[in-house]
Parts: structure tokens; sequence; C-alpha cells
């Protein structure tokens, strides 16, 4: 018989992390920055909190050392510590003098013994320096001081360092307490640990540190978290999630695909079932059957049957054995016809998207999005093209480190337009569909190869030719049959002035959203496009 015991916990268990949890944590920072290396060092400062257990992270075990250091200042103080060895000194001086006054053999006019009296009393007034004056010019006329001063030559690195200490930072040590020599000098060795582990955890160097120096110097528990704070990246490298390449840390095909599942997950969560705003399709595709709904046969119906809720019709109608079915008891289940439709979203990575959260909330659709088409919908094509200057295809693997452009600051849907264009002509599809992600109107275009950038007339106002010329690429889609369906970040006045001209063109739909609800929204346009419930 296997039997299991439970105690309660007490904090010195043994906790594995979990990689994909650790790994969620990593992604829900990446969200905030477009550096992987930075993500990482954020976790490693936050630490982790999973299933309760808190896991400290290097912001807060640096902290704790601080306070370490403060508690000493504020309890100790080195005004005495040198108290000891200077008496030592002291007392062996007085016995060399006493000898000197006796008189060396050999020194009958007494010259020999003024010139060593000479030299002792012009020693150094730092202790260590005396010392070394000492062990260097001096030649002991008393044996037993002699014998004295080799001892306590022995303790000369205690007390240059202790020295050197109170010179530097005594006034920060103020507290009630004195020290003795050995407790100053434990001291200044403590204070040079905690000073040690305080550089490399404020440059995050969780290799160098010494885990028996934390665990003396801040306690088991702080030396546990950093124990597993250094077993993040192997981890995360070890479940797949990451890999090293060239020396530079990088996300893996598999770490890129959870990030897009997790962006989804989190928009799923978002939403509500009587969300408004989502049309169905009018092209009909391969059905899917819904096992939680059924409906009434109706003639004309295929005849998926649902089995059990049409014999309980039938049980409840007629309530004997054997039973009765008649065309009235059947019920089939719903089905959701799905339409294949290739897609292309245009995400602005002009400068301004940088503001208010706009960027992340847009990388983030784009990932969900991708991960929806990915495992849902794989027959559908779904791409991704970035502009600011100019515009760039997307991979999905370059999407959690992408970020806006500060070095473009122009934004050329025209060119967006164009390349959305390519992309789809190489994915017919009877529904063909262009999302544009976006906070401003065109200020940059191409005309007859060459690229014009041209600032608005004024602050809010309109760049005629290039959103003239933008207009121009609008008509062009429209014509292959391409809807453009516009989702508007900032409100301004000339923005909106030139969506309305877009969807006039293409009578496409145009919808402003914040970031916060960008991903709701998104979402229900792309599932309403591909849906209907018969």
């Amino acid at each position: 018989m296997v039997r299991i015991r439970y105690t309660a916990w007490d904090g010195t268990q043994t906790v594995r992390l979990d990689p994909d949890r650790v790994f969620d944590a990593l992604a829900d920072l990446l969200s905030r920055t477009d550096d992987l290396r930075q993500a990482l060092d954020w976790l490693l400062r936050e630490g982790l909190d999973m299933d309760g257990v808190r896991v400290m992270g290097l912001d807060e075990a640096l902290e704790r050392l601080r306070e370490a250091i403060r508690s000493r200042e504020r309890d100790l103080n080195l005004d005495h510590a040198l108290d000891e060895p200077r008496k030592r000194l002291d007392e062996i001086l007085a016995r060399e003098r006493e000898t000197l006054d006796e008189g060396i053999e050999g020194d009958a006019d007494g010259t020999l013994a003024r010139e060593k009296k000479a030299l002792l009393d012009d020693l150094p007034a730092d202790l260590a320096g005396a010392m070394e004056r000492l062990a260097r010019d001096y030649r002991f006329e008393d044996e037993e001081a002699e014998r004295a001063f080799r001892e306590l030559m022995e303790s000369l690195d205690d007390v240059r360092s202790v020295e050197d200490f109170r010179r530097a930072e005594g006034d920060r040590f103020r507290g009630p307490r004195d020290l003795d020599f050995r407790e100053a000098a434990d001291l200044v060795r403590e204070i040079a640990a905690l000073r040690d582990l305080e550089r490399r955890l404020a440059s995050g160097d969780l290799p160098g540190l010494d885990m028996d120096v934390v665990r003396r110097m801040l306690g088991e528990d702080v030396a546990r978290d950093l124990e597993r704070l250094g077993q993040v990246m192997l981890l995360l490298q070890g479940a797949g999630y990451l890999r090293e390449r060239e020396g530079r840390v990088e996300l893996s095909a598999r770490g890129v695909r959870r990030i897009g599942a997790l962006a989804l997950r989190d928009i799923y969560d978002a939403l509500v079932r009587d969300r408004p705003g989502g049309h169905p399709s009018g092209a009909r595709g391969p059905g899917e059957p819904r096992h939680d709904r059924t409906r009434r046969w109706e003639q004309g119906d295929a005849l998926d049957v649902a089995l059990v809720p049409t014999l309980l019709k039938a049980l409840t109608r007629w309530g004997g054995t054997p039973v009765s079915i008649e065309p009235r008891d059947f019920e089939v289940r719903e089905t959701d016809q799905a339409a294949t439709t290739s897609t292309v979203l245009l995400l602005d990575m002009s400068w301004s998207m940088s503001w208010e959260g706009r960027f992340a909330a847009a990388k983030k659709v784009a990932l969900a999005l991708e991960s929806l088409v990915r495992t849902r919908f794989p027959r559908d094509y779904f791409g991704i093209v970035g502009f600011y200057t100019r515009a760039v295809e997307l991979r999905a693997r370059d999407l959690p480190e992408a970020t806006w452009n500060v070095g473009d600051p122009f934004t050329n849907l025209q060119d967006g337009l164009r390349l959305a264009g390519r992309m789809l002509a190489k994915h017919p599809s009877r529904n063909q569909h262009v999302i544009v992600v976006t906070d401003g109107q065109p200020t940059a275009y191409f005309h007859r190869g060459r690229l014009h950038c041209e600032w608005p007339l004024s602050y809010g106002g309109v760049s005629l030719r290039a959103s003239a010329e933008t207009l121009r690429e609008v008509e062009r889609v429209t014509r292959r049959g391409i809807t453009i369906n516009t989702f508007m970040l900032d409100d301004s006045p000339g923005l909106r002035a030139f969506v309305e001209r877009m969807t006039r063109i293409n009578r496409g739909r145009a919808l402003y959203s914040r970031p916060d609800r960008l991903g709701e929204y998104l979402l229900v346009d792309y599932l309403g496009r591909k849906r209907k419930r018969i």
C-alpha cells in the first residue's frame, strides 16, 4: 500500500520551476519591450509568483542586502576599533625605550641609542604606517619587545584594512555598540563581501555569486531563490522556448508559437458573448458541428442527428418502449460554416505608435491572429506587413521583438497596401481582406518609383499628395475585390476624414478603438467573416 503524508508548507521544501509558467511570465514582460534580453532581465529582477509560491527577484534580494548593510551602520561604531593593537604597540615601544635608556653594548657615547630613540619618536601617526616603518627600518634591542612586535605584525593586514575602512566610511557607522579590533576586522570583511554581492546582483551576474556567502550574509531563503533564478535560462532553453545562436539568446519557433497562443488566450478572455460588431460571411465552406447546441430538424437540413436529444424528445412524447421516433422528434447539431479567407494585417510602425501602448497592443493582436489562423484555420492565409516610411513583410518569428521605427517617422500606407496586394495575389481566395491598424494619416508615398515624404500642412492637418496617392492605391486594391477594414487608434479629425474617404471608395469598415480593446474588436471582426451559425 502506498501512503502519502502531507505536511504544512514551511518554505524549505524544494520548488521545481515549471518552464511553461516561467515562459508565460517572460511573454508578458516581452509585450512591454522589443528586446528579449531586456525582458529576461526584467524577469530576473521582478522574480516569479507561481501558484502562491514566490521566488524573489534580484531587486528584492538587492534590497535585503542593502538593508543588511544599513542595519550594521545603525548598530555599530568603529571609534575604538584600533585601541587594542595601538595599546600593544605602545607597550612594545615603551619596553624598547627602557632598554635604550639602560644603554646599548658597544655604544659608549650613546650615539646609537639617541638615533634609535629619534626613529621611534618619528614614526607615522597611522598605526599600519608605524608598524611598516618599524619592520623595515628598525632593529629591536629588547628581545621581548622584538618577539611581541613579530606577533603584532601578523595582524598588519587587518590593521591596515580596519584603518583604511574607518578613514573612508567610519562616519557612516554611528551605532551604540563599540566594536573591538577582531570584530571590526570581521565587519570589514563582511562589508566587502556584501559590496561584492551588491555589484553582482545589480549587474545580474547570477553565475558569479558565491552561494555560501549569500547563505551566510543573507540567509538560506535568499540563496535558495537566487539559485532558482539562476536556473531560468537553462530551464527555458531545455524546454525549447529559447535558443542561443552566435552568443545571442533568441526565441525559438516554439517560443514564438506559445507567445501567439498566450496573446490569443488573453484576447479571448476579454471577449463577451454578446459583443456587438460581428458579421456573417456570405460564402460557404467546410462545416464544423457544434456539439453544445442543437435545434429541431427542418426539411432540407442535413441529417446530422443529435441522438440523445432526439431520443429524449421521443421518450417524452411516447413514454414507453419500443420507442417510436417521428420526424418532429429529430434534433440536429448546429453547424458553423467557415469561409476560406486570405488576410493581410497592416501594422503602422511609425514613431507615434509608441504612445499609449499602441504598438504593443497591435503586436499582441498580430501574434494572436497568426496563432488563431495557424491552429484553427490552417487553410487560410494570414500575412503581416509593417509600414513606416517604407513597408516590410513581417514573419511570425520576428513579431515578438518587432518595434516602432524611430529613424523613419513617416507613414507610408500606400506602400503597405501595394505590398499587401502582392502577397494576396500569391494566395488567391474568394474572400480577400486587408486589416489596417494605424494612428495617423499618410505622410509618405512612391511616385514613379521614387520615395517622397511630406509633413502635414499643419498640426493635425493633411499631407495632400501622400493622401491622394494612397487613395489611388485604395482604388486599385478595390478593383481586385480586396476589402479594407481600418482600425484607428487615434480619433483626430484629420485621420477620421481620411479613413472615411477610404471606406467610401472600398466599402470596407472603419472603427475607432482604444489600444486596450483593439484585440477584442479585431478578433470579433475576423471570426465574424469566418463563421455563420445555421
